[in-house]
């Protein structure tokens, strides 16, 4: 074998290897994209990791079950990069399955400048999220504050009584991100 058809044949051959690599890297990119979507369907499926859904729900309980004590337990946290205090007003309350109950959370933005911010919500223990509905709540729309502006913010909920009666304690955490400038969808 000559060195030009040599050459020519390893040419060929990485040719062949990037074209296969740069089809990897896309098909890696597109699951990826893909992949966020995907899971919040998993776990609206299957209310796992605490995913709760993001519409008010109509209250319509079939009772109050006084014979039970829930302890619903309240964390939050600012993803990094937001200057807001945000924390709930009370940290756990009681309340019965069925039962209505209104807290509220206080959030300030301590910085000069105007920001966005937008709450997402998690139930723990995740096979309770279904359990727990919301009938109004902050993490619902967007909550704009002005540079060094406080706001009180309500969440309004109760329990569904069909919650297993082995638990007795649920945490809803909030994370609040800065969503300024980003479209509303």
């Amino acid at each position: 074998m000559n060195k030009g058809t040599e050459q020519k044949n390893i040419q060929s051959s990485n040719s062949k290897v990037v074209k296969k690599l740069v089809l990897i890297v896309f098909g890696m990119f597109g699951f990826g994209f893909a992949l966020v979507p995907l899971y919040d369907v998993f776990c609206d499926i299957t209310g796992l990791n605490g995913k709760t859904n993001g519409a008010s729900v109509a209250y319509a309980a079939d009772g109050i079950d006084t014979s039970r004590i829930i302890t619903v337990q309240f964390i939050s946290r600012t993803a990094q990069g937001i200057p807001w205090q945000f924390e709930p007003m009370e940290r756990e309350v009681k309340v019965h399955p069925g039962e209505v109950k209104f807290v509220k959370f206080y959030a300030k933005n301590e910085s000069n400048r105007d920001i966005i911010g937008q709450a997402v919500p998690s139930v723990s223990p995740g096979l309770a999220a279904a359990y727990f509905q919301k009938i109004e709540c902050f993490c619902f729309t967007q909550q704009p504050l002005k540079g060094g502006e406080e706001v009180e913010m309500g969440l309004q909920f109760y329990v569904d009584p069909e919650l297993s009666e082995d638990i007795s304690t649920l945490t809803l955490s909030y994370t609040l991100y800065d969503v300024t400038g980003k479209v509303d969808s």
